[in-house]
């Protein structure tokens, strides 16, 4: 499995591609902005995009929905607990500041414990709410990509409409209890680092 870390948007998200090694399907999970460079990297990679997912529904994780399902054909996904949010009149709004555009709705939605398979590869769907309703995690042996649920020395805001702190302190425990050596790959560059590790994150929290 390949994993491009790529920093996009004036917001400093991370936008992930995802490919495996050995078919050159991918997924791209929240492509928010800078879709050129995006677009450069499936190409370096001869790869071909199945899904776009989007770990929650806030505007800046969902502004580049509607270009890049345009751009690579692939179908959109979302948690059934955030699928208000994407579609909702404040996304759409907020998509512009972004130098985005509203999203289009999911082919289809997600629920914890599903499986997205592409390729030889496949992503467990983690639902870790607290940040958002639908907030979730994808999870492959090694590696978490966590969204805005757990960054490298933080986690995300929950005062705005549907956040938890319970919820999400629940959710980061639970990433927690993966193995010490899972890699966390966070949806903002927002700490000095841009990745860390459940042990690292154990620290803080633990």
């Amino acid at each position: 499995m390949i994993i491009e870390q790529l920093l996009v948007s004036a917001m400093d998200v991370f936008c992930y591609l995802v490919v495996c090694q050995d078919t050159k399907e991918s997924v791209l999970i929240d492509p928010a902005g800078d879709f050129d460079h995006i677009i450069q990297t499936i190409r370096q990679h001869n790869a071909s995009v199945k899904y776009i997912i989007n770990t929650h529904g806030h505007f800046d994780h969902t502004s580049g929905n509607s270009k890049m399902t345009e751009l690579t054909g692939a179908e959109l996904l979302i948690h059934e607990g955030d699928l208000d949010q994407l579609t909702g009149i404040t996304n759409r709004l907020m998509a512009r500041f972004n130098k985005g555009s509203a999203s289009p709705k999911p082919m289809r939605t997600l629920r914890g414990g599903d499986t997205i398979a592409f390729g030889k590869s496949q992503l467990e769907v983690i639902h870790t709410p607290g940040h958002t309703p639908g907030s979730i995690c994808l999870y492959t042996p090694g590696h978490i990509f966590t969204g805005d649920t757990l960054f490298t020395e933080g986690m995300g805001r929950t005062d705005l409409p549907g956040g938890s702190y319970k919820q999400i302190m629940e959710s980061i425990y639970r990433i927690l209890s993966l193995p010490d050596d899972t890699i966390i790959w966070p949806g903002h560059h927002y700490g000095r680092f841009p990745k860390s590790t459940v042990a690292e994150q154990k620290r803080y929290y633990m």
